[in-house]
């Protein structure tokens, strides 16, 4: 008996063939409720057997079909078997006529005089690299040395001048040609005497910047004044520099940016360059760069607390947050930190409820955190120090175990909590105390500094905003005691993390060299113990990048580093969209790579310096992001001698192998070069030639066709032997052009495309060459010319078969594009060579279909016909299965890839769907498919995601926000002597000089101009077929409404064969799969910390020496402000007349530094 196409529901007669009521449209809202209910599938689910329910509704829909009435079943398992072998076999035999892979393979070994099979041997590979990017490093650490010995020697010979004038002072400031461009700036400088040079400047394209090999510059915060005797002093001595700049660079012409960066805040780098000035005020302080942090002090673990009492006023509250989003950005991933705030009870701000690493994620949690903060209660700080002391002893943490250090920010107190410190602190004095007194105020700071003398530490006073940038840091000072104390021992060169240059020379890593004070105060005094600052020398990436193999490793082998934090400083991954100029580029190797124990083993391994070698199959992302393969790949890895970093190789198994090739025969090369000019692509296929660095003086173009022609012109002008070319990659493009060539002329010359509605032929090789027939395909050729970089060509490698690949789903189809016959699905598959014992796969061959005819082709494949031009006819008295072909209206078919995208359908409204994820067709089935495990899902983040700009709010890394006074404020003459209002005549004076402290955080305003994107995190989610293989038979039960469904794989491609029911009733609609990416805040921050990624911090640590002074700590005087001044102030607000910067106000520390 024949089984109806329709029915209502299995537990409910309904007469045959008679046509299912549609429920009652649902208004929007109430829509919307039902798919927020919607419940969410789990990350994979096993298979469920269809079982009873499947068994019983096939036996009810053949009892209700009514005898004598012609009816169409649901086709049966061995039908769509059948259909599925049909369509096998017409791809196999497609590509077997049409693909040339074995015929290209007998081309390889006819040529098999003009190329060698080279090995690539993992552990020697990895240790020759390694021994080349030790070498290039070192020379950079002798570089270094030389410059550290004579600034110390410089410094110590200089003689302090009191009366030093700028006039006295020759240098280049590198802000000056930015500064005169300034109105303001060019009036508060107008009656400076500062002599300034003017250089002239010569693109250089090692820097990508204009440079001036004949001297250095200069660069001075904007808030600290050029006219300082202190200023004025440490440009007097640091010239001498020069000279050493110079010297280094005879020595290494490959030297790039050399840096003194010193703690009074001047910046002395060469070679001379303008700087890049922002749009917004510059912020830039060399004491608060990535480098100069990591080398001026050792890892912190540090613990902030502020006080919240209800004495902090909305002012002084406001500055306590900014100073705390202050300190937190002089902290780098070697640290450790947590904020707390106090009253009467001390409780941590954020979620964290331990000490955690300093990381840029951490530290955005603390900086949205702080902004909660509400004063209220009576000031405890008891309460606050002992919440601070238990997380510096809690040991059962991941932690800097190096300096430890309390930082306190109030307004002011009577307690001296003395008994909290006898008990957690004395007489060791393991842990500094850092007293922050905040805000204008009468009280009494006596405590504050007996706090701070008394624990090691230093007493600071911030009275307005303008002295929280210096006064946050100003601590690193402290810190560096002992390792001034230490002397040579302390004197190691360090490596940074990856981060942005600032001058443009893009991602770097600086080695970092302390410079120390060798000066005594007197005769038989003790030696000073005040660093001078950090030596720096750049390294581009892109430098290192050189020393490694690149296309001896294949498409999908690689190289990459890591640090001691897990950071990669190499990875293919490895590509910001945008950089935050304030922070360092932090990709976690196993966030460059998709995750699991295998990996992680890995990474633990490298981080401690070991040697190792181990094949995992592993999960990989493929370069469009659209799919994911598990593939098999052998990782070997090795430290880099005298760094923090390790080197690891990765291979897969067909990459142990390369191709090199061999042509001494001239006329032979020639003969293969005449294949790469435009006059043969008529005959021969059109050429695309992978944008490689082929030869030295090889204008590089993104026009493929004007790189070819630039390729072309130069190559009659030098040999591929010539010194100036890379001869292994001329010989292989120029060996692979003849190899495609002849695959031309024995196969794809002499068919008919059109006789299996092809668009085209294409071969793609490990050599650089992809060649297109015939040549007026290539006007709609979108893939990748350089095939390592190519999708299609790297999953090709990584699968057995043949890989179908749709348009882009952004790419939305028109029908005009269709009746052209300009949409195509590519389908390709790897050559894989086998000499001797040696298997390599050097090439990729593929067609592309013509998506409209084959999709004609589709139903007729998936249909019942007995002979091509009869579809098959069901008479009034019989019984028949449904087709693909005949009953469209009532039978869905599909053919879904690997990565659940729309490949071919027989509903010809869907063909302009090809290619979106199939949950945008048909959401009801595709949660059916993957509830049955026919997909497996998996979800990761790309943090290196560039989001457009959000509009800014009050809040943010360092908000500028500023008490309002009221009406009753101003009219009561008591608050014009306020502490209130002293400390916003303070803020209003200092916001006309520098604006932008009222508006962004500084980290926009020292972004670069073009930038206009920024960083962000985004949740991508690919899927991946699961574990069934075979045919399977199922039902989509959904209340009143059921759907049965065919799924089976198709053999030796990446396809899915789908045929089911069409959807009857809207109760069958269900909750839709996503795929897209989505904008995240990443994993959940607070939960992370748990079960934080395993990492080692810095080999040596300078926290401690007998001999350190710590007499000097800290010494202030709060003032009341006196009414002239006040009134003084109103009158310049009121004229619109900014004052002429007073010298900077430095800490006892920095003026005894010279």
């Amino acid at each position: 008996m024949a089984v109806p196409s329709r029915t209502c529901g299995a537990s409910r007669p309904a007469p045959v063939l008679t046509a299912c009521p549609w429920p009652r449209r649902l208004d929007r809202r109430r829509r919307r409720r039902l798919d927020a209910a919607a419940p969410r599938p789990p990350a994979s689910r096993p298979a469920r057997s269809p079982g009873l329910l499947l068994a019983s509704l096939m036996l009810l829909r053949t009892l209700l079909a009514a005898p004598g009435a012609s009816a169409y079943s649901f086709p049966q398992q061995h039908t769509m078997q059948h259909w599925a072998r049909r369509l096998e076999q017409e791809i196999d035999g497609v590509m077997r006529i049409f693909g040339g892979v074995q015929q290209l393979r007998e081309i390889y070994k006819d040529n098999r005089n003009l190329f060698e099979v080279q090995e690539n041997e993992p552990q020697k590979l990895v240790e020759k690299v390694a021994g080349d990017i030790e070498s290039l490093l070192d020379r950079k650490v002798q570089a270094l040395k030389r410059l550290a010995d004579a600034a110390e020697n410089f410094q110590k010979a200089h003689r302090w001048q009191d009366n030093i004038k700028e006039e006295d002072i020759m240098y280049y400031d590198a802000k000056a040609d930015a500064e005169l461009d300034d109105p303001e700036i060019e009036d508060m400088e107008r009656g400076s005497k500062t002599s300034t040079l003017r250089l002239d400047f010569t693109e250089d394209p090692n820097f990508k910047n204009k440079v001036n090999y004949s001297y250095t510059a200069v660069q001075i915060p904007t808030d600290i004044y050029k006219g300082s005797t202190v200023i004025l002093n440490e440009l007097n001595w640091t010239e001498a520099l020069e000279n050493v700049f110079m010297e280094n660079r005879r020595q290494d012409p490959t030297l790039l940016w050399q840096v003194f960066g010193s703690a009074t805040g001047v910046t002395r780098y060469y070679p001379a360059t303008p700087w890049r000035a922002p749009k917004k005020i510059d912020l830039y302080d060399v004491r608060r760069r990535p480098w100069y942090i990591q080398g001026a002090s050792s890892p912190k673990d540090m613990v902030i607390i502020v006080d919240v009492s209800g004495s902090v006023s909305g002012l002084t509250l406001k500055l306590m947050k900014t100073s705390v989003c202050e300190m937190l950005d002089t902290l780098s991933d070697d640290d450790y930190v947590n904020v707390a705030s106090f009253n009467e009870k001390a409780q941590p701000v954020s979620c964290f409820t331990h000490l955690v690493q300093a990381n840029v994620r951490n530290k955005k949690v603390f900086k949205e955190a702080v902004q909660s903060m509400v004063a209220k209660g009576t000031t405890g700080y008891k309460a606050g120090f002992e919440y601070a002391f238990d997380q510096l002893q809690n040991s059962n943490i991941t932690r800097a175990n190096c300096n430890k250090m309390i930082m306190m920010f109030t307004d002011g107190g009577e307690d001296r909590v003395q008994d909290v410190f006898e008990k957690y602190n004395w007489p060791n004095r393991t842990v500094r105390v850092f007293t922050f007194s905040v805000g204008q105020h009468n009280y009494d700071v006596t405590p504050l500094q007996w706090m701070a003398c008394t624990n090691k530490g230093y007493y600071f006073e911030i009275p307005s905003i303008g002295a929280i940038r210096i006064n946050t840091q100003e601590y690193l000072d402290v810190l560096g005691r002992p390792m001034v104390l230490a002397g040579k021992e302390a004197k190691q060169v360090q490596w940074t993390n990856v981060y942005e240059d600032a001058l443009g020379l893009g991602l770097v890593v600086t080695g970092t060299l302390p410079v120390f004070n060798l000066t005594q105060d007197g005769p038989g005094e003790k030696k000073n113990q005040l660093i001078l600052g950090v030596m720096g020398i750049d390294v581009a990436l892109n430098d290192i990048k050189r020393l490694t193999p690149n296309y001896t490793l294949g498409a999908n082998g690689y190289v990459f580093a890591i640090d001691l934090n897990g950071y990669v400083l190499l990875h293919p991954n490895l590509r910001p969209q945008t950089t935050n100029f304030r922070e360092p580029v932090t990709l976690d190797f196993l966030d460059a790579e998709l995750e699991d124990e295998n990996k992680e083993e890995i990474r633990r391994s490298m981080i401690d310096g070991n040697k190792g070698h181990k094949q995992i199959r592993t999960l990989v992302k493929s370069l469009d992001e659209r799919y994911i393969d598990e593939v098999i790949r052998n990782y070997t890895w090795v430290p880099i001698r005298s760094t923090n970093y390790s080197l690891g190789l990765v291979l897969p198994p067909y990459g142990s192998f390369y191709l090199q090739a061999n042509l001494s025969d001239q006329i032979l090369q020639v003969k293969y070069f005449e294949f790469l000019l435009p006059s043969s692509f008529e005959s021969e296929g059109h050429v695309f030639i992978a944008p490689r660095e082929y030869c030295k003086d090889l204008n590089a173009s993104d026009n493929n066709t004007e790189f070819l022609k630039n390729f072309i012109e130069l190559m009659e002008k030098v040999t591929p032997d010539s010194k100036q070319c890379n001869n292994f990659l001329l010989h292989n493009l120029i060996l692979d052009t003849g190899i495609t060539q002849q695959l031309v002329e024995r196969v794809w010359r002499d068919q008919d495309l059109n006789t299996y509605s092809l668009l085209a032929v294409f071969a793609a090789t490990d050599g650089g060459i992809t060649r297109v027939f015939p040549n007026k395909a290539a006007e709609d050729w979108t893939e990748n010319p350089e095939p390592f970089n190519a999708s299609f060509y790297r999953r090709s490698l990584d699968n057995h078969g043949f890989v179908f690949k749709p348009p882009h789903q952004d790419a939305l189809l028109r029908p005009l594009e269709l009746e052209n016959d300009t949409v195509g699905v590519l389908v390709s598959t790897a050559v894989e060579l086998s000499l001797g014992r040696r298997t390599l796969r050097p090439a990729v061959v593929g067609v592309k279909l013509d998506l409209e005819a084959w999709a004609e082709k589709f139903k007729v494949l998936a249909s019942n016909r007995t002979h091509q031009d009869q579809p098959q006819k069901c008479g009034p008295s019989s019984h028949c299965e449904m087709d693909c072909e005949v009953n469209n209206e009532d039978l869905l078919c599909v053919l879904i890839d690997d990565g659940g995208f729309l490949v071919l359908s027989n509903q010809n409204h869907q063909w302009d769907q090809v290619g979106r994820f199939f949950s945008e067709v048909d959401a009801n089935l595709m949660l059916a498919l993957y509830n049955n495990s026919f997909y497996t899902r998996k979800e990761s983040y790309d943090y290196q995601a560039a989001c457009a700009p959000q509009t800014p709010g009050n809040l943010g890394a360092a908000p500028r926000g500023v008490f309002v006074p009221t009406i009753a404020d101003f009219l009561n003459l008591a608050w014009w002597t306020s502490a209130a209002a002293w400390s916003l005549f303070q803020q209003l004076l200092y916001g006309l000089i520098y604006h932008s402290w009222f508006q962004a955080d500084p980290a926009e305003a020292e972004g670069s101009p073009e930038t206009r994107e920024s960083s962000c995190v985004v949740k991508q989610t690919q899927y991946y077929f699961g574990s069934v293989n075979a045919s399977y038979n199922a039902i989509i039960d959904c209340g009143n409404c059921s759907r049965l469904f065919h799924a089976q794989r198709l053999t030796n491609t990446n396809l899915l064969f789908v045929v089911a029911e069409k959807p009857l009733c809207s109760q069958c609609e269900a909750g839709r799969l996503l795929q897209k990416e989505t904008h995240s805040d990443g994993p959940e921050q607070c939960e992370l910390v748990q079960r934080p990624r395993y990492r080692r911090g810095p080999h040596i640590c300078f926290d401690y020496n007998a001999t350190e002074d710590t007499s000097d700590c800290g010494r202030g005087a709060s003032f009341p402000p006196s009414l002239g001044v006040l009134v003084s102030l109103q009158l310049l607000l009121l004229l619109g007349l900014p004052p002429r910067p007073q010298p900077q106000v430095h800490s006892l520390a920095a003026s005894r530094r010279l």
